[in-house]
């Protein structure tokens, strides 16, 4: 009984790959080098003001703020993305095993559509409970030297007799809530609370389950698409092309979801605009209309391939390395 119990423990160990977090976090640490500048030209264009478009977006950053502006808050995602990478790819890897384990007694069995589905929820869901905190300190490093509205610093219906004055944006360049990512953790902390951590984890969620899921999907079929022979590892080049495709896809489906996440936790650097999702929806629709929803688009599709393909290329060529030692 004992030496069926040890069998046993031996065939569930073998399901979990510690390889698969650590090609993650690999993988997570090249993408953030390639992505982070578009990340930061998408953030101020989904929650900043005064931008016409994505080019103008980049010349205003560039001519105030240098190439420097590009990678503000970049040390912060580059410590934690990296692990975030390693928690989501470690943890789809090892789902995928634990499903074909439960339902066709081989963890090493090829998953289905459906097992791929259910495992890259599963994935967007656990993502969240690591993902917000770390888009939250990121959103806000990104947004200080924004334009500051009046309506954020208590100034409008303050005048002498209550008489309200219309006050337009406010430039306060050398204004900084945040000394860097350590001191922006405490000041929510102290200020919101732990739940402050995971303002817009909700809308998080909303991408992140339908993103995952149109991430792994497309990158397991773009894949064997272009691997035609059935090759158990696919040429480096179609796991670039793959997952820059995946990537593209991912990002530009989830863009409507990201913008309200952006909003709501750029939100309440100095005071709070947005009571919740609805209200962030339904606000962002009538002052701006429906395209507000698909800002930063472009950027996302633009972003999402470099950032996609050199992240499943880095994991894919990790993972190869460390099993054939």
């Amino acid at each position: 009984m004992t030496k069926r119990k040890e069998l046993a423990a031996a065939s569930q160990l073998s399901c979990f790959h510690l390889d698969d977090f650590i090609a993650g976090w690999i993988g997570g640490a090249s993408s953030v080098f390639v992505g982070h500048p578009l990340d930061t030209v998408k953030t101020r264009l989904q929650a900043g003001k005064g931008y016409r478009n994505t080019l103008h977006c980049v010349l205003t950053i560039y001519r105030k703020e240098t190439v420097a502006g590009f990678f503000k808050g970049l040390s912060f995602p580059l410590a934690s993305i990296t692990v975030y990478n390693s928690v989501v790819f470690g943890f789809f890897s090892n789902t995928q095993r634990v499903i074909s384990k439960y339902r066709y007694g081989d963890g090493r069995h090829p998953c289905s559509m459906l097992d791929l589905t259910l495992a890259s929820m599963l994935t967007g869901l656990v993502s969240v409970g690591l993902g917000a905190p770390v888009d939250l300190v990121k959103i806000r490093l990104q947004m200080q030297t924004q334009t500051v509205l009046a309506e954020n610093l208590h100034l409008a219906g303050n005048a002498p007799g209550g008489t309200n004055i219309p006050l337009g944006p406010v430039e306060l360049p050398g204004q900084r809530l945040y000394r860097g990512p350590l001191h922006c953790i405490s000041s929510i902390l102290q200020r919101e609370g732990v739940q402050g951590l995971y303002r817009g984890a909700g809308a998080m969620i909303l991408r992140d389950v339908p993103g995952y899921t149109l991430y792994f999907i497309p990158y397991a079929f773009f894949c064997n698409l272009l691997s035609p022979d059935g090759k158990a590892s696919p040429h480096p080049g179609s796991i670039w092309l793959a997952g820059g495709l995946a990537g593209s896809i991912s990002w530009v489906t989830a863009t409507p979801a990201d913008v309200v996440k952006s909003r709501m936790q750029a939100d309440a650097q100095r005071q709070r605009k947005y009571r919740g999702i609805l209200h962030c929806i339904q606000s962002s629709y009538r002052t701006e209309g429906l395209q507000v929803f698909f800002r930063g688009a472009s950027v996302n599709a633009i972003r999402g391939f470099p950032m996609s393909a050199t992240m499943f290329l880095s994991y894919e060529l990790s993972l190869q390395f460390f099993r054939s030692l």
